[in-house]
């Protein structure tokens, strides 16, 4: 085992269970082995390359991008036989390296076509390459079904005429007997059958003496005699001759072959390492699919940000029983590297521990895990537990013994590449001495720089959070009415125990937490007393807060419906009135046409309607010109329109970057401290999704443009 993925810590995550997963999804014994030996690396680029490995097997399921199968059966016997002077392979292991050859050669093209797209995976099939005359070997000798072909050689194929031509003598021999004894009916209703191989006569136990020939058994009743008949036992002899003649050319051919196997055993050794480890990434890019998986981004300066994670057991277990799993956002960084969880019981607290420390396993593990594609994860030298109650019985030591010690290790291992995993810090002893001694270890670990997330009830622990800079409280949100766990986390501020709220829902009756609260020091009454009331503000702001956003939304639809309502019926109504207006027009000239057409006569003597036709076509031309006008008016219109548009969007876009300038809007990213231009309202970046802006203002939360604010620091 690595230092710093110890089986303790590898044991307290569960990460046994992942191994066992990804072992059930491999092929072969040497992957599925692999899996159950699993461990995370220290190292960043061996981390890196095996995560982008995943990935990029995990892209050709989803993608549906063509690629070869893994049709492939493990060579470990033939990889023994082959290099033993005077071994003989098996057709059944020819068959293995037949496929092996088969599968290399789709492999080797995939890599010639895709190397440069899926460079991680593609790195293990550089010495791949097509081979076709170690197929023809191969094939030359074995049929499809696995039998020595009989122009393998041209003594088989004689031995093997010689054999077809005798098996028809003895069945011509057989069958003459078994018609003579059939007419005689000594024969049992069976007639015949076959023993050793060799086609016998059924005869009748009485009849056993009457009949020439070889007794080679009976019924197990015995009412029953299988009699070979005389005629055919020379036959029969000279038979067992032929075919033990085709063994011994057989096991020579294949001899022969086996030798000319072992001239590719290098070969065939890539095979099993390259289809044993594709095996292996392949079982990952599965287990991937299953859990809806993503690729986080991966950092060496300590920066975590799980959005939208999912603890991968309680996910599966949830969805057994069809039970909707709540995910988390949780962030660590340099500035922000211990975080301590606070809150009651079964509120979540440590599924958010092992959340975290379950997820970093598996990025280290060359895994990808279910979180939003835009979280990052940082890789660490060391993950260290301390979750449960560990006792150990062999050493007799309690679990505070345990504790003790394990707190000593970290003490002495810890570093500024450690991630500490610590549920229930500090229990297990006096609350009062016990809290003491847990607040100075802690101090210790944060003095090493080190990264941690911490469960506890301890109050002089979260207040020592809350003193640190590079600390921070977290809590489990609770429904503040019910108490019932939301099992959603908050960061910014401790949470309550709800010691006497929980006391009191469950049937404890007032006077006694009364009393029990004239027990405790006032100031940690009041101290619990203020985290609740901070949490129901806090839940009552963010449901306020909520509900703002969902009447913006409500209010921004609207108003988007209405302005395309009120645009529809603009267009239709200068449609209307366009169309109104060429219809009259067009009526105004079918009444001047038809002016024309009473005044034409039809022409008499020295009479004429030019005239008319001078005046028609005047009109013509009067009326030709008038529409030309008009295009070109629509024209110059449409122009000016587009010249318009384009200065109004030029004008608007300098003014927005004339805004953003003097509100300095390119400086801000997450942490961040900002303004609402409109309200002067500061708050704090949490989070930034293209131009949308996730401030804390408080205790509450809003997701604001990223023009309305200013940079404030």
């Amino acid at each position: 085992m690595k230092q710093g993925f110890d089986k303790q810590t590898l044991e307290d995550l569960e990460f046994g269970e992942i191994r066992q997963w990804l072992s059930n999804r491999a092929n072969g014994a040497t992957a599925k082995q692999r899996m159950l030996e699993l461990v995370p690396q220290a190292r960043f680029e061996t981390v890196e390359r095996n995560i982008h490995e995943t990935h990029e097997y995990f892209r050709l399921i989803t993608e549906g991008v063509p690629h070869p199968s893994l049709d492939f059966e493990e060579l470990g016997r033939e990889l023994k036989l082959l290099p033993i002077h005077q071994s003989v392979l098996e057709p059944e292991s020819f068959f293995r390296i037949l496929r092996a050859v088969k599968t290399g050669n789709e492999w080797a093209k995939f890599y010639k076509s895709k190397h440069e797209v899926f460079p991680n995976l593609c790195a293990h099939l550089e010495e791949l390459e097509e081979d076709k005359e170690l197929i023809k070997a191969i094939e030359s000798v074995l049929d499809d079904q696995g039998r020595v072909r009989d122009n393998a050689s041209e003594e088989l194929r004689g031995i093997r005429q010689d054999i077809e031509s005798l098996r028809h003598k003895i069945n011509r021999q057989f069958e003459k007997d078994l018609r003579k004894l059939t007419k005689e009916n000594v024969l049992a209703d069976t007639l015949e059958a076959f023993v050793d191989r060799r086609r016998v006569l059924a005869v009748s136990a009485s009849y056993k003496r009457s009949i020439p020939g070889q007794v080679l058994g009976s019924s197990k009743s015995g009412a029953v005699v299988f009699v070979e008949p005389a005629a055919n036992v020379p036959l029969n002899r000279e038979m067992d001759v032929l075919e033990d003649d085709e063994r011994r050319e057989i096991r020579r051919i294949l001899l022969q072959l086996t030798r000319k196997a072992a001239e590719y055993l290098p070969q065939i050794k890539a095979y099993q390492r390259i289809f044993t480890h594709l095996d292996f990434v392949l079982a990952k890019a599965k287990l991937a699919v299953q859990l809806n998986a993503s690729l986080p981004q991966i950092n060496k300066d300590g920066e975590i940000e799980l959005i939208d994670a999912y603890h991968p057991i309680l996910w599966k277990t949830n969805e057994a029983s069809k039970k909707p799993t709540i995910p988390q956002h949780i962030q660590l960084n340099r500035d922000q590297r211990m975080l301590v969880i606070s809150g009651p019981n079964a509120g979540g607290k440590s599924i958010t521990l092992k959340t975290v420390g379950l997820l970093q396993l598996m990025v280290q593990s060359g895994l990808m895990i279910p979180v939003h594609p835009e979280s990052r994860v940082s890789i660490f030298q060391q993950v260290m537990s301390d979750i449960g109650d560990n006792q150990s019985i062999a050493n007799e030591l309690s679990t505070y013994s345990y504790r003790l010690r394990r707190m000593n290790h970290f003490l002495q291992n810890s570093n500024r590449a450690t991630l500490l995993l610590l549920d229930e810090f500090g229990t297990g002893s006096d609350p009062d001495l016990g809290g003491a001694l847990a607040e100075v270890i802690f101090e210790s670990l944060y003095r090493k720089k080190s990264f941690g997330v911490i469960t506890t009830h301890y109050s002089n622990i979260k207040l020592k959070a809350d003193q640190l800079r590079h600390a921070v409280n977290g809590c489990m949100l609770f429904d503040t009415e019910t108490l019932a766990p939301l099992y959603r986390f908050a960061v910014g501020q401790p949470g309550s125990s709800f010691t006497f709220e929980v006391a009191q829902i469950n049937g404890i009756s007032v006077d006694l937490i009364d009393e029990a609260k004239k027990r405790v020091n006032s100031k940690r009454v009041e101290m619990d007393t203020l985290l609740t009331s901070l949490q129901k503000e806090k839940t009552y702001l963010e449901s306020l807060n909520a509900a703002h956003i969902e009447a913006q939304e409500i209010a921004e639809e609207s108003r988007i419906n209405a302005e395309t309502v009120e645009r529809k019926f603009k267009d239709k109504l200068q449609r209307l009135q366009e169309k109104s207006s060429k219809q009259e027009s067009e009526i105004n000239l079918g009444k001047k046409l038809d002016q024309f057409i009473q005044r034409y006569k039809l022409p008499a003597k020295k009479k004429t309607n030019d005239p008319l036709i001078h005046e028609l076509r005047e009109f013509i031309h009067k009326e030709k010109a008038l529409i030309l006008n008009a295009q070109k008016e629509v024209q110059l219109k449409q122009k000016a329109k587009a010249k318009s548009n384009a200065s109004a969007s030029k004008k608007k876009q300098q003014q927005l970057k004339k805004k953003a300038d003097r509100h300095h809007q390119e400086k801000i990213t997450v942490g961040s401290q900002v303004k609402l231009i409109a309200t002067k309202q500061s708050g704090t970046v949490e989070q930034i999704e293209g131009k949308q802006v996730t401030v804390s203002f408080g205790f509450a939360r809003m997701k604001v443009d990223l023009e309305k604010l200013s940079f404030v620091k």
